[in-house]
């Protein structure tokens, strides 16, 4: 057994299947399939489970990847720590943020790091997909989620706090909805989950209720939903962010504020892959990150993190 073949089951492992590994190494599928068949007849056993999709690492072979992937995060951390000799802080962090929560509370913060970190090249991508978090050209995704997902390494940003809220125009016309009821005939404005029926879940002292939402003006953008509702269209169901300088002005005005209300869950994440060799840009953009969301934050605890 050589290293380049330890560096085949890290990769296929790691993407799950042979196609996306051949992609990555560069090679063809039927070269990659036949580079594992010589492993497993070397070793003398099944590392890997395949189906037409997906492939599975047997006990053997997760075992022989946690070596594999150890050896090679040290390879990458000692290339590294050669090409940046003498050097200033440099590398690439990918970064995919919440579309809202990124252009609305972490677009300052990205152009401090940037200012404060000029070597290093920071790729960021407004999204708010859920499958396939953390991939290839993504070293650190930010996520609003009931829990995060359990194969990836998540650090806690804080809760997120929804809202029902109006303008103050929109109420004065309409009157405040007196039950959360009502919110099934008013003019709704939140984001929504394509093939999803949307529910707005309201906790009261123990108590849940769950409503089923049809809102009439829908967007992933939470700046455009923000527009909506200052523009007095209906009542928003946003997080806090997207309108508390408005709720602080009195042009917006809350609604329900005895209730918890979760449409997507309340807790905010920042996710990576707890295998995957990081980079000291990556390692310090996640710091930063970590120190701006919760300010009692310190670098040790991150260094310390798993």
């Amino acid at each position: 057994m050589d290293l380049g073949s330890l560096t085949l089951l890290v990769e296929i492992i790691d993407s799950g299947n042979l196609s996306q590994a051949a992609r990555k190494l560069k090679m063809s599928r039927a070269n990659v399939s036949y580079h594992l068949s010589q492993l497993e007849k070397s070793v003398g056993v099944q590392l890997v489970r395949r189906t037409t999709r997906r492939v599975e690492p047997t006990e053997v072979g997760m075992r022989l990847y946690e070596h594999g992937r150890s050896i090679v995060n040290e390879l990458l951390a000692a290339r590294e720590t050669i090409n940046t000799l003498g050097q200033g802080l440099q590398g690439r962090v990918g970064l995919s943020v919440p579309s809202g929560y990124g252009q609305m509370v972490m677009s300052p913060w990205l152009i401090e790091f940037k200012r404060l970190y000029p070597g290093i090249v920071l790729d960021v991508m407004f999204e708010n997909r859920v499958d396939d978090l953390v991939r290839d050209g993504v070293d650190i995704a930010i996520r609003v989620m009931p829990e995060p997902p359990p194969q990836l390494v998540a650090r806690d940003l804080g809760p997120v706090r929804y809202l029902a809220c109006a303008s103050r125009g929109w109420l004065q016309a309409h009157g405040r909805p007196p039950t959360l009821e009502q919110l099934r005939t008013a003019p709704l404005i939140t984001s929504g989950v394509v093939g999803r029926q949307l529910r707005l879940r309201a906790y009261l002292e123990g108590v849940r209720e769950e409503i089923t939402l049809e809102p009439t003006l829908i967007s992933e953008h939470f700046p455009f939903l923000r527009d909506g509702i200052l523009a007095g269209l209906g009542v928003g169901l946003v997080p806090d962010y997207v309108v508390q300088d408005a709720v602080d002005s009195g042009e917006v005005q809350t609604l329900f504020d005895e209730y918890r209300l979760s449409i997507f869950g309340t807790g905010m994440y920042l996710l990576y892959m707890p295998n995957r060799h990081q980079t000291r840009a990556v390692r310090t953009c996640i710091d930063f990150i970590l120190g701006k969301a919760m300010p009692g934050h310190s670098p040790q605890e991150a260094a310390s993190a798993p």
